[in-house]
């Protein structure tokens, strides 16, 4: 008869977060897939839990996932955990349980704290509907293709963000969606916690002089519905931004002002405005 696998999830700063059941599991399963085995052990270490551990993470060959699932299937059981969090949630756990499901495998959740979630409650913006859109590509075609497909986006949008990308990012958003209201929580559940409500415009200002620290994560609020009856026509801000450009004025101030003020990103403002 094949074991389980479980997917648990672990806490994600504070470890008074962690739950009975989670530590049940832990312990008892036969092994434990770890994204980071050194990350998990010191988690183990501490509830003095001392399950064998194999590595299991976005790089591991298929090889791994079949090793794991023969294990399965031979009747061992296995918890599988990320760093921090739900595994399986832009993680490759996700593969793990696909894998478990085409081999009519056993799976069960025990489930825990998740940044999203947690970020989305105390982030003060609209939760009645959102959307996960994980990490933006490092690439920066990929990056502005992702941040496109958004810009008409009336859900709140959530991402994950690391500390060194994170100016690059705001700007990037701040040209692809004009001025929005967003929320910034850094090191959610640990000692330095802070959620700040904001704009992308003034949290561009704030960490342009203030080195980010930390794991982010960004609650962007969607395109309002009544945005575009609100905006005036494109082809006027554009003359607009063109007669100031020809007194003088630097393109990309003007087209920065006439964003914040119309809602138009400033990246089309800008283009429109120096063809």
């Amino acid at each position: 008869m094949s074991g389980t696998l479980y997917l648990v999830g672990t806490p994600i700063g504070n470890l008074g977060d962690i739950t009975e059941r989670q530590l049940e599991i832990l312990a008892d399963v036969s092994f434990i897939a770890a994204e980071d085995t050194r990350v998990t052990r010191k988690l183990l270490t501490h509830f003095d839990i001392h399950t064998p551990l194999v590595s299991y993470h976005e790089h591991s060959p298929e090889a791994v996932i079949q090793q794991i699932t023969e294990r399965l299937a031979a009747g061992e059981s296995c918890a599988v955990v990320t760093d921090a969090g739900m595994p399986c949630i832009s993680d490759p756990g996700a593969i793990l349980v696909q894998r478990c499901i085409e081999q009519n495998i056993p799976m069960q959740v025990v489930p825990g704290p998740s940044a999203v979630v947690s970020a989305l409650a105390v982030s003060g913006q609209d939760t009645t509907r959102f959307c996960f859109e994980g990490f933006l590509s490092v690439t920066k075609k990929q990056r502005w293709s992702h941040l496109e497909s958004l810009k008409n986006e009336r859900r709140t949008m959530v991402f994950y963000e690391a500390p060194h990308k994170l100016l690059n990012t705001l700007r990037d958003m701040y040209e692809t969606f004009g001025d929005r209201s967003m929320t910034i929580c850094r090191e959610l559940t640990k000692i330095h916690e802070e959620v700040r409500k904001t704009t992308l415009a003034e949290a561009i200002e704030y960490y342009a002089s203030a080195a980010p620290r930390g794991e982010f994560v960004l609650v962007i609020a969607g395109k309002r519905a009544d945005a575009e009856a609100d905006q005036p026509p494109l082809e006027a801000v554009v003359a607009i931004a063109k007669e100031r450009i020809a007194q003088g004025e630097r393109a990309s101030d003007v087209c920065r002002q006439l964003a914040s003020e119309t809602g138009y990103p400033k990246r089309a403002l800008y283009q429109a405005a120096i063809q």
